[in-house]
């Protein structure tokens, strides 16, 4: 980078302690909402893995527990777009479960989507693909933050974070 120049790196990241934060907080609301009195349904986070299981009675159950699980992680912060929910799978002693997985970081696809935006914009910076992240560079903070409205402004599919500015 020469000097004088100023950059940021767009990301796709899940922020992991606020995840952790919202399922312990759905699962307090699940041991004392009404509906599930008496009911065999439960969160399981691997944090390593960013994946959850949940396990419910019943589909119906499944869904309420979803439902719990997505407004806990909405009110923390955490865009639900970062949650990729699995087939409801039939499991032991007649229950159903769901397999969550916790995206982090853009695709492919995605990362050549915001670069071609970038470019196609017209302003006056570079766009440099960085395994999930893309790093903009350029000499005006203004065309800088002309890039960060122009990118707000469309959906990929994946909440963007803009970080490490310089």
């Amino acid at each position: 980078m020469a000097t004088g120049d100023s950059s940021f790196d767009v990301v796709s990241k899940v922020d992991m302690p606020e995840v952790v934060n919202a399922v312990d907080q759905a699962k307090r609301e699940i041991e004392t909402r009404f509906d599930f009195k008496g009911s065999i349904s439960e969160i399981e986070l691997d944090e390593k893995k960013g994946t959850l299981i949940l396990t419910s009675d019943n589909e119906a159950r499944l869904t309420a527990l979803v439902d719990v699980l997505e407004s806990k992680l909405h009110k923390r912060g955490i865009d639900i777009r970062q949650l990729d929910l699995g087939d409801v799978e039939p499991a032991s002693k007649g229950t159903v479960r769901q397999t969550a997985t916790v995206k982090q970081g853009m695709d492919t696809e995605t990362v050549k989507k915001v670069v071609k935006a970038i470019k196609d914009s017209g302003i006056k910076v570079q766009a440099a693909i960085q395994a999930d992240t893309v790093r903009v560079s350029g000499k005006k903070l203004d065309d800088l933050q002309a890039v960060i409205a122009l990118l707000k402004t469309q959906d990929y599919g994946t909440p963007l974070q803009f970080t490490n500015r310089r």
